[in-house]
Parts: structure tokens; C-alpha cells; sequence
């Protein structure tokens, strides 16, 4: 049984650093192409074609699989997924706003601490007032302080970056992307709970033939066909808006954009399909205990990935001690929501 479970953890920390990295492609895309183009490839083939042909593959009779379950169950999934596809649209114009580092901290940051709590308390709302529910309290807490030292570490950068350039700060640009971060934040742990509240349909499809460990690619397709209606709508409404659908077939567009926003698709489909193997490993608390493992990668992987990119390039020794705080105290956070979800 240990042996199992840290396998899971490990599938869960190879998952994180999938995922940490899906958005590092965006930035060699901006040249060409604008955040909408991207997008939109992405969500069409990480929400659709990666999800349902896996889910295909694994699950023997997908179709009986939704049938043998209550309608209310796939649409309960559904929903989730829905609210988490609002999340992941304005993770999008987050990251392109305040940069990869910062968003990834601040949005996962919160995503991590609600992803788990919430489920732990809905499933059993007496959890609140034990040692348990405690300590996930003190996690938020600790979020909630990492995020304020990014936040100030962000805006600095900015002021000093404009100081440099000869430029006036520009205040509401850089509080308009904390805001939409923010947002993300609260919406994206909405995926988590697709999974920990669709095991209706990983029952039934284990019932059906599919391994434990694979069952989850049931939940992920029905929930990320949902999420993918806002990111594909926004997007497609910005185009028309902005005019660059053009820019798809612009002159100088190779395929390696084409490419780039494919591989976007299958690391964060990959991240979220080996997340979900290692969380089935885990055992009835997976879904808890596997999920700040995955978001703690995901805030490593994509700020160490922003730092090396030059997002905090021009910022001085003492900002940057002060978002590197931050990140510290927000993967206490995370440590703390696993120790606590083991007790």
C-alpha cells in the first residue's frame, strides 16, 4: 500500500511539472501571433482532441460508461468543469498580463489551498473544527500571505522596470492582472472537484473493464468538454473583435506555431491525465492529498521556468528576495494542506 501511494505522489509531482511548463511555449508564440491565437489551439486540442481520444483508449465502452450513471452525475462533473474553464480562460490573460512567475504563484497559490479544502469540508463539514480542518485553515492563511508579498514584489518590479525605461508606472494595468488572478484562482480548483465528486463515473467505469488508475479519463473528458466552451468563446470573440484570425495563415507563420500551440495542449493534458492516475493511486484521499503535491509543482516548475525566461529581469536583488519569499511561503502552504490531509 505505501509502495502504491508513492508512486501515486510521484505521478502526481511528474504531473505538476507538466503543467508547470504548458504556458512556456506562449511566449516564443507572441511574435506573430496574438494571446487569442494561441489559445484557441490550445484549448482545442488540451479540452477536446487529447482528452477524448484518451478517454477512448482507456475506457472500454466510454458510451455505457455516462449511461449506467445518473444524469445528474455527468452534469455535476460538468458544471465543475464549466466554472473551472472560466478559471483557466483568465489564467490565460493573467499569465499574458502579470507574467509567467507571478501568475502562476498567486493562481495556483490559491487554487492549491481551495482545491483541497473545499472538498474536505463538503464531504464532511465536521472536519471544520478538528486538527484537520485546522490546519487547512492555517494554510489558507499562509496563502493568503504569500500572495500579498507577490502582489508587492510584482508591482515593484513594474515601478522598477518603468524607473529604468524613463516610463510613469502604470498602476491600474498591473492591478487589472492581479485582479484577473485572483479570480483564476478561485474558479480553477473547480477541476478538483470534478474528480473528487464524479467517482460515479470512475466506479462505473471500472465496473465496465477500465483500470482504477486510468478510470479518471472518464471524469476529464465530460468536465473539459464544459471548460472548453469559455476558452475556445473568449477567445474566438477576440478575434473577431481584434480582427487576427488572419494572423493564423500571416506570412512567416511557420508550422512551429501551429506546433507550439499543440504542445501546449499535451503538456497540460498530460499533467492533469498523470495527476489524476496518481490521485486514483492514493486511494479514497486522493483527491485531497494528491492535488497541493501537484500544485506545488506547477508553482516551482512555472516560476523557475518565468525566472529563467527574464520576466524579472531589470528587478532589484531585494524584489526578487521578496517574490522568492512569497513562493516559500505558499509551498509551506501546500506542505502544510498534504500533512494535514494525511492526519
Amino acid at each position: 500500500m505505501t509502495g502504491q501511494l508513492n508512486l501515486g505522489a510521484l505521478l502526481a509531482v511528474l504531473g505538476g511539472m507538466l503543467q508547470g511548463s504548458f504556458a512556456l511555449p506562449m511566449k516564443r508564440l507572441e511574435r506573430r501571433w496574438r494571446w487569442e491565437n494561441t489559445w484557441l489551439i490550445y484549448s482545442i486540442v488540451g479540452l477536446i482532441v487529447f482528452p477524448f481520444i484518451l478517454a477512448y483508449l482507456t475506457i472500454p465502452s466510454l458510451g455505457r460508461v455516462y449511461s449506467a450513471v445518473p444524469a445528474s452525475a455527468v452534469a455535476l462533473v460538468a458544471v465543475f468543469g464549466f466554472g473551472w474553464g472560466l478559471g483557466s480562460t483568465l489564467f490565460g490573460l493573467g499569465v499574458s498580463r502579470v507574467g509567467m512567475a507571478l501568475a502562476f504563484a498567486v493562481i495556483l497559490g490559491i487554487t492549491s489551498s481551495f482545491g483541497s479544502l473545499l472538498p474536505l469540508l463538503i464531504l464532511n463539514t465536521g472536519e471544520l473544527w478538528t486538527h484537520r480542518g485546522a490546519m487547512l485553515l492555517f494554510a489558507l492563511a499562509l496563502a493568503v500571505v504569500g500572495i500579498v508579498l507577490l502582489a508587492k514584489a510584482g508591482a515593484q518590479r513594474d515601478k522598477e522596470r518603468s524607473r529604468a525605461a524613463g516610463e510613469s508606472a502604470s498602476r491600474g494595468s498591473f492591478r487589472t492582472g492581479l485582479i484577473i488572478c485572483l479570480a483564476a484562482g478561485v474558479l480553477s480548483p473547480m477541476l478538483n472537484f470534478s474528480f473528487v465528486f464524479g467517482k460515479a463515473l470512475q466506479d462505473a467505469a471500472v465496473a465496465l473493464g477500465a483500470r482504477p488508475d486510468l478510470a479518471s479519463n472518464a471524469i476529464w473528458a465530460p468536465a473539459l468538454a464544459a471548460g472548453f466552451l469559455p476558452n475556445a468563446l473568449y477567445p474566438m470573440l477576440l478575434l473577431w473583435k481584434n480582427k487576427t484570425w488572419g494572423n493564423f495563415t500571416a506570412p512567416g507563420v511557420s508550422a512551429w506555431y501551429w506546433l507550439g500551440a499543440m504542445l501546449m495542449g499535451l503538456l497540460w493534458y498530460g499533467g492533469i491525465s498523470l495527476y489524476g492516475e496518481g490521485a486514483a493511486m492514493m486511494g479514497p484521499l486522493g483527491g485531497v492529498l494528491g492535488w497541493p503535491i501537484f500544485m506545488s509543482m506547477n508553482i516551482i516548475v512555472g516560476n523557475v521556468l518565468g525566472f529563467l525566461s527574464g520576466e524579472w529581469a531589470g528587478a532589484s536583488t531585494k524584489t526578487r528576495s521578496l517574490s522568492w519569499s512569497g513562493i516559500a511561503i505558499l509551498v509551506a502552504a501546500i506542505v502544510v494542506v498534504a500533512l494535514a490531509s494525511r492526519s
